[in-house]
């Protein structure tokens, strides 16, 4: 499948769908899920997709915080498209897993922090391309059918097969997670976020606006020193706490030579507010 690159950043593939679009908004990276019509459901097409917007995001300068969110409320992503999967031979099964794990796992591992979205259900895969963002905010109905959120692929005999068997538990512990995913049970907000696999909970009335003061907010802050925390715990996370240790050594050595560090000490010291204007990442 050939894609292309339109005006306006959008990558569509030979059947002229739209799945997934890329801009930039100041220092944010903007990846937008736009196939509404489906609630985000993904394909082969839309990893490609994807794929082409994280690179875009990681390799533009300019950018020090990737937001990902779906275009129209109700629906992030409801996960991998069933009539898809349905069509595709076991060959293919494997090699669009594998390809949604290299996908995520780019995304994971860019030196930018990355924040999911979520103004609506996230389920199966849909959390999965979550839970390779490093913030998740979710927005609540605040009546009784709620947005929900969890890994229901066991109903269909399968497991969650986009990194969620191997980033839940990493998020809520191995008791949890496997009980989520045998169940397949849905959690609304709330309960997502006491069991911190959401990091915040907002009314769909203010939920736009509250995820736009927190990204401005960090957009705005050091941009390197945010990028390289985000290093030190993904990496060092998957090393023992002496190579973690040394790691972390490495990337304060790093930012103590920074412009933004030598602004931030001094506005200490002058009891101002540090201005990272200049950014670096």
């Amino acid at each position: 499948m050939v894609l292309e690159k339109t005006p306006g950043a959008t990558y569509i593939d030979s059947d002229d769908q739209s799945l997934v679009e890329y801009k930039k908004e100041g220092r944010v990276g903007i990846i937008e899920l736009t196939n509404n019509r489906k609630m985000n459901t993904y394909s082969h097409a839309f990893f490609q997709q994807m794929e082409k917007a994280v690179l875009e995001a990681r390799f533009d300068n300019e950018v020090s915080i990737i937001l990902i969110r779906n275009r129209d409320r109700g629906a992030f992503s409801a996960g991998a498209e069933i009539s898809y999967l349905s069509a595709c031979n076991r060959v293919s099964k494997s090699n669009f897993c594998l390809h949604g794990n290299e996908t995520l796992l780019m995304l994971e591992q860019t030196p930018k922090l990355v924040i999911a979205s979520l103004d609506g259900h996230a389920v199966g895969g849909g959390l999965e391309i979550a839970l390779a963002a490093d913030i998740r905010i979710m927005s609540s109905t605040g009546v009784e059918r709620d947005h929900k959120i969890g890994l229901p692929e066991v109903s269909l005999g399968v497991l969650p097969g986009t990194g969620g068997t191997q980033r839940l538990c990493r998020v809520v512990g191995n008791s949890r997670a496997i009980d989520l995913m045998v169940t397949g049970r849905l959690l609304g907000p709330n309960e997502a976020l006491d069991m911190g696999l959401v990091n915040y909970v907002h009314h769909i009335d203010e939920f736009d606006a509250k995820v736009q003061e927190y990204v401005d907010q960090l957009a705005n802050g050091p941009g390197l020193a945010i990028g390289l925390i985000k290093r030190a715990v993904v990496s060092g996370s998957q090393m023992s706490l002496h190579e973690g240790l040394t790691l972390e050594r490495e990337l304060q050595n790093r930012l103590f030579a920074s412009d933004d560090a030598q602004e931030g000490i001094q506005a200490y010291l002058e009891r101002r507010k540090p201005d990272f204007s200049k950014k670096e990442i």
